[in-house]
């Protein structure tokens, strides 16, 4: 279902997916199609606001020890995670992390992933009959961030068993096109748009993320001293 696409001889397109593909995906895990492109454009505008993307770049930051402790254990590949982190939390909307709003019911969604409850369900970390009490207590389980964090990366390990890839080690886009469109299913089936694929994928390159989750940081030492 996953078997990386070819067009014209080149290097397999990981985001291209079949009509067959589409279809099971679809009728798995109810996926759909892309967004509006007025929707699209709108999302690559907000990408271009550089405060707000020095704000994410240091929500990262604070979530990056989690983010490598928890792929290391689960052998899922740290730049999926923080690629698809990026992107939620750029595009989070405003008042949505406040916990007033969380117990409204307003947001179907919360944290740094952009989780719901049904996630917890799927992972058995809450019963699909819960009563409000514990559908209170789960909705603040899910805005802390190193929390939301381990849920995300235990929701790849979940679709990666769904997948049938629960055998594979850590899938690396780079040396491998049935890695890149592995992960790129996964992707999807994340936040289930169609679009959503190429953009984590294209985070997933970004300089500035490979930077913060593997460059090496030193104290700064005054010349003084």
């Amino acid at each position: 279902m996953i078997s990386p696409s070819t067009s014209e001889g080149l290097r397999p397109d990981p985001i291209d997916f079949s009509p067959e593909e589409l279809r099971e995906l679809n009728r798995r895990f109810g996926v759909h199609g892309p967004q509006p492109r007025l929707a699209q454009l709108f999302t690559e505008g907000i990408d271009q606001l550089q405060p707000l993307r020095t704000h994410t770049l240091g929500r990262l930051e604070e979530l990056r020890p989690v983010i490598l402790s928890e792929s290391r254990r689960h052998q899922i590949n740290p730049m999926l995670v923080t690629a698809v982190l990026f992107d939620e939390l750029q595009h989070a909307k405003p008042g949505e992390d406040h916990p007033l709003a969380a117990r409204s019911g307003l947001f179907s969604t919360h944290g740094p992933a952009q989780l719901s409850l049904g996630e917890l369900v799927k992972q058995g970390l809450l019963p699909a009959n819960a009563t409000q009490e514990q559908i209170e207590e789960a909705r603040m389980e899910l805005l802390d961030p190193d929390r939301n964090v381990r849920l995300l990366v235990g929701k790849f390990v979940r679709l990666k068993q769904a997948l049938g890839l629960a055998d594979r080690a850590l899938l690396m886009a780079s040396t491998s096109p049935a890695d890149a469109k592995a992960m790129a299913t996964l992707a999807y089936l994340h936040n289930g748009k169609l679009d959503y694929p190429a953009r984590v994928l294209r985070y997933m390159q970004d300089p500035e993320l490979h930077a913060l989750l593997y460059g090496s940081r030193k104290p700064i030492t005054s010349p003084l001293i």
